[in-house]
């Protein structure tokens, strides 16, 4: 596997690395129950509903 002959310097590194940035996650709002969540992601509800697409994946069980 070939290797530099000579060793790169921090800013020719940090230029190569200038293009990876952090992307802030995508906020989506349910259509039915108006509740912010990421997207593609299962959330609980204020009600202790676990929902993911709009539907009842699972529910807490009250004591």
């Amino acid at each position: 596997m070939p290797n530099p002959k000579r060793r790169h310097s921090a800013s020719r590194r940090d230029k190569r690395r200038t293009h990876y940035k952090a992307v802030p996650a995508t906020i989506a709002i349910d259509k039915t129950t108006g509740e912010t969540h990421l997207s593609h992601r299962a959330y609980f509800t204020t009600d202790g509903k676990l929902m993911y697409n709009g539907q009842v994946v699972f529910e807490k069980a009250s004591k």
